[in-house]
């Protein structure tokens, strides 16, 4: 069942996505080589309590840590670890958090380094998939419309796009109604409609589609240990269109990144 937010609760939900927002920023300034993933999970979880909030993965599901740090061929949910990141990785950092009730949760692949070009091209490949996405959450489409859009949108480009992990519905909890897979046929699947929110992300890889789990029951990598990149955002439905809830403005800032890429999905500016 799709559970519809007030605008109130909209906006509280902004607030939990804008922690999450500001931590990746924070984040942003400290990844660099010879960094290990436990070090910033151990920044993260304190940056996220100084701002009055928990977070939001730290025992879901039994999960060890603040954040799900996934390097270069991990596709998500990897443990943080004392390994040092090291020049030409890449990383996903995956980061939720509650406020008020509700959950925040998106995340960035960050590139530490100078990385090859072509690395360069599916991180940025994916990040557009993710606003092609965006584009289609509107009142009257469906869930298959979303999915549709960044299926073709990547596999265009010869990249896999993972089938069983997808993004989902957000509010009180974690995972609500409805999943939103990002493959899919148009005009297929649940409906959107007015107050809905949701969490879209694109995990796409640059070989196969294929994907394969670690012993440790988290870590899903690629089958063919290529790459993979890992973008989301936090997005509600008002007046019929997408709003962003979540931003990587505190990302770009820090990055000294200038990017219009949010500007057609937010009424709001962020401080």
């Amino acid at each position: 069942m799709i559970i519809t937010k007030s605008r109130e609760e909209i906006e509280l939900m902004r607030e939990s996505a804008l922690v999450v927002s500001r931590t990746l920023g924070m984040l942003a300034s400290e990844i660099k080589p010879g960094v290990t993933t436990l070090q910033l999970d151990k920044l993260a979880e304190e940056y996220i309590r100084e701002q009055g909030a928990i977070p939001g993965f730290l025992g879901l599901y039994d999960f060890p840590n603040t954040l799900c740090m996934s390097p270069n061929a991990q596709v998500v949910h990897g443990i943080p670890n004392s390994t040092p990141l090291q020049e030409g990785d890449i990383i996903s950092i995956d980061c939720g958090a509650i406020k008020e009730g509700f959950y925040g949760d998106h995340a960035y692949t960050f590139p530490i380094g100078e990385i090859s070009e072509e690395t360069s091209k599916l991180l940025k490949v994916t990040k557009e998939s993710l606003y092609v996405g965006i584009e289609q959450l509107r009142v009257g489409n469906r869930v298959g419309d979303v999915g549709y859009a960044i299926q073709k949108y990547c596999e265009d480009h010869g990249y896999g796009v993972v089938r069983e992990l997808v993004g989902h519905g957000l509010g009180k909890t974690m995972h609500e109604d409805p999943e939103m897979p990002n493959y899919g046929q148009r005009g297929r699947g649940k409906k959107f409609v007015e107050g809905m929110v949701v969490a879209i992300e694109p995990m796409i890889n640059q070989g196969t589609k294929r994907i394969k789990q670690l012993k440790d029951g988290w870590t899903i990598l690629t089958a063919d240990n290529k790459p993979s990149a890992h973008f989301e955002h936090d997005v509600a439905i008002i007046d019929g269109k997408p709003e962003l809830l979540s931003t990587f403005k505190y990302i770009y800032d820090a990055l000294g990144v200038t990017s219009t890429e949010e500007d057609k999905f937010r009424s709001k500016a962020y401080d």
